[in-house]
């Protein structure tokens, strides 16, 4: 996985790094037309932004503005408590006494203002940011300086809707979200800081030193929103034990363990999407068809994403042939959403790259395809990257969509194969290959169903099937293997006690794991779990096991870390199922893909 992480086999080893292929050169004339582009779309989003604080301002106005001169610097009692809430308190108190209206605010009004000040610092982040450009770039940095644009222009888009909802602006139809998904998208934006970060941690040069002056207390002022609105909120979101969070109740949740498998699906997918996961591919109705012979609509599947509607409410079908398809930079964007891209099968469909750190690209970039755009759906198709485990990092998948769905897919890679980014996601029915840290990422994710294998990795290696990254104790991420396989591949079952292998290790302070009611081999060392660092996290994460089974799923000599807990409590397991972990039952439903709300039929 990413970014700073060292091999298993090798604590003082190469670190990860993640990036983008630099794209051409663009002349001056495409650089203006792009900046200009830029400048809409952060004029459009600050005048928004603009509009939810005029409402706020008329709100919680009481006195003249020359009141709220630098006289009155100490915070309000309503200011104080709301950053004891926070991991930042003196930023928090710094940057709310910047803000208009602060100072006559409630608590309540405080999360308003908390939302719209941090928009309006990534906002002028990103605007800044892109005006680096001109910017002297080796190819490593130029992928680092792209991830970090890209991830920003993310993070404004989720600040926003996530702001629109807590505070609608008058006039609109009502919110654009639950207190759910506020929760998400704030989680997500703090990854894609961090991913950002991470990035730029592997390289040098002046866009290091510029680029991260424009984003300082970026990550910190995001994470204080985050805690704010956590705290203020009347409901639990990632329904799972943590500091000050009250627990899910009952009534909130939908679905259950009584529910039929093949009927129980999250809402988020309507009838056609259910009929369509169901539907043999003789069946199904596509919108585009890329075939490789030319008998299709297109002949790549870069031509299809791109003919593809942006911001579409409607389910937009992409039936991909039987044929091998090796295209560069192959990803559904932000803009991109409800795509649905159907296969002829694993094996028979298959999308496949060779990209890896080693040709100096951030481990964002070396995705074989990457999805971002809302909605995606992945059903029937092989995703592989075949760097080889000697070109360390090397990505197969990477998602950071919300409410995305990957459905008998096969991933195939060696270290960082399942780059599960951000968001919310469901992965069911598919095979999965790697060596290190070969899931990984910081996506509130449930993998039910599925086999994961452990490949034989370069000699002195250790597999690490999990590396999830949790940097902050309010953000609603973790993964969740249920009902899963935990298997040696056919490489690795003569030599298995040579290469120990390992449920997971803790990449970020509050790495979250849980296995449950999943068959574990004997490939699978007794203590089960591995150390980042020495003693790094092993007090702050959350790895849990429920009742496993097979030679490699017995818990009597398992790692003795305060973080470590053998789950006996069914309550405490329900908490990590796809009902309750990805609120699952809200929106898989409208997907049509099978899943079990519960932890059992």
């Amino acid at each position: 996985m990413g970014y700073g992480r060292l091999q298993p086999s090798d604590p003082g080893g190469s670190s990860r790094s993640m990036g983008d292929q630099s794209p051409p050169q663009q002349s001056p004339s495409r650089k203006s037309k792009k900046k200009l582009i830029i400048l809409s779309i952060l004029s459009i989003t600050l005048i928004a932004a603009a509009a939810v604080s005029a409402v706020l301002l008329i709100a919680v106005r009481s006195k003249p503005a020359a009141k709220q001169s630098l006289l009155h610097r100490q915070p309000t009692q309503a200011i104080s408590d709301a950053c004891s809430k926070t991991r930042f308190p003196s930023l928090c108190v710094n940057s709310l006494l910047d803000f208009p209206g602060s100072l006559n605010a409630s608590e309540t009004d405080l999360v308003h203002i908390s939302f719209n000040m941090t928009l309006q610092h990534l906002s002028k982040a990103l605007y800044l940011s892109s005006g680096l450009s001109y910017l002297q770039m080796d190819p490593h940095a130029k992928s680092a300086y792209q991830d970090c644009l890209e991830l920003l222009d993310d993070s404004v888009d989720a600040l926003t809707r996530a702001l629109t909802t807590v505070a609608p602006v008058p006039g609109r139809d009502g919110s654009l979200g639950s207190s759910q998904d506020v929760l998400t998208w704030l989680s997500s934006a703090l990854t894609n800081q961090d991913t950002c970060g991470e990035g730029l941690a592997d390289v040098s040069g002046p866009v290091k030193e510029e680029l991260g002056q424009k984003l300082k207390d970026l990550s910190e002022l995001v994470s204080n929103c985050l805690a704010i609105f956590t705290a203020t909120s009347s409901n639990d979101f990632s329904g799972v034990p943590i500091q000050n969070r009250r627990l899910l109740m009952e009534s909130d949740i939908m679905g259950g363990d009584n529910a039929d498998v093949s009927r129980d699906f999250p809402r988020w997918l309507g009838k056609k999407e259910r009929m369509l996961l169901a539907l043999p591919v003789a069946q199904v109705q596509a919108d585009i068809i890329v075939s490789k012979d030319g008998n299709g609509t297109y002949k790549t599947i870069a031509e299809a994403i791109k003919k593809a509607p942006e911001y579409s409410k409607r389910r937009t079908v992409i039936y991909v042939r039987a044929g091998r398809y090796e295209e560069d930079n192959l990803k559904v964007g932000r803009k991109k959403w409800n795509l649905m891209f159907i296969g002829d099968g694993k094996g028979i469909t298959i999308i496949s790259g060779g990209k890896s750190v080693s040709e100096k690209l951030t481990t964002f970039r070396t995705a074989s395809f990457a999805a971002t755009g809302a909605g995606f759906i992945a059903r029937d198709i092989t995703f592989e990257n075949y760097a080889g485990p000697q070109k360390h990092q090397a990505v197969a998948l990477r998602v950071g969509a919300d409410h995305a769905v990957v459905y008998r897919c096969n991933i195939i890679g060696y270290q960082d194969t399942f780059y599960v980014h951000s968001n919310r996601q469901f992965v069911r029915e598919c095979d999965i290959y790697g060596t290190v840290d070969f899931i990984f990422g910081n996506a509130a994710v449930v993998f039910q169903n599925c086999s994961i294998y452990a490949r034989k990795p370069m000699p002195s290696q250790k597999n690490t099937i999990t590396a999830q990254n949790r940097k902050d104790p309010n953000q609603n991420t973790g993964m969740s293997i249920h009902a899963c396989r935990i298997l040696a591949a056919s490489d690795l079952a003569p030599v298995k006690g040579s290469f120990p292998t390992y449920l997971g290790r803790p990449w970020k302070m509050y790495s979250r794991v849980v296995y449950m009611l999943s068959y574990i081999g004997d490939h699978v060392a007794p203590r089960g779990w591995l150390e980042w660092n020495s003693n790094f996290a092993l007090d702050t994460l959350y790895y849990g096991e429920y009742m496993n089974y097979g030679p490699g799923g017995a818990v009597g000599q398992r790692v003795k870390w305060p973080g470590y807990r053998v789950i006996t409590s069914t309550v405490e397991a329900d908490k990590f199922t796809v009902a309750r972990f990805i609120y699952g039952s809200s929106w898989l439903p409208s997907t049509g893909v099978a899943f079990l709300g519960g932890l059992s039929v």
